[in-house]
């Protein structure tokens, strides 16, 4: 099983969202084979506290836009680890230190990562529906 066209689409969007926020080591993950909640994992790092916290508010606010409703935000209180659930795509926003002791990407490491797009001008992605896209 892969991840769904409208998952990766939502996974795009975010992943944008958070490098123009300053994220970075930015992936994907598609856990659409293991996880029976969600088909991508999207993890990122944040500088700190207020990184992670501009990231997370700059996802939300991203994808609210594009017709995305996030279903539980969890840590933003702290922003060590600010977990955002989107229907099929999660998104984990860490500062470094978090993000190495969970290790998220070494518990995943048998699934595939996903093309983010990120090479791409930020006018190349398209913020519609996959199903809007003719």
């Amino acid at each position: 099983m892969a991840a769904s066209e409208a998952a990766l689409h939502v996974a795009r969007v975010a992943a944008r969202a958070a490098q123009d926020r300053g994220g970075s080591d930015i992936v994907g993950i598609d856990v659409s084979g293991r996880d029976p909640y969600a088909d991508v994992f999207l993890i990122v790092t944040g500088s700190s506290d207020r990184n992670v916290k501009a990231i997370a508010d700059a996802v939300q606010d991203a994808l609210v836009e594009a017709g995305v409703h996030m279903r539980n935000r969890e840590g933003r209180e702290l922003a060590h680890w600010v977990l955002q659930g989107f229907g099929d795509v999660v998104v984990h926003t860490f500062q470094a230190e978090a993000r190495d002791f969970y290790a998220l990407e070494r518990l995943w490491d048998d699934c595939p990562t996903v093309d983010l797009g990120l090479d791409d001008t930020p006018e190349a992605v398209d913020l519609r529906e996959p199903s809007e896209m003719s």
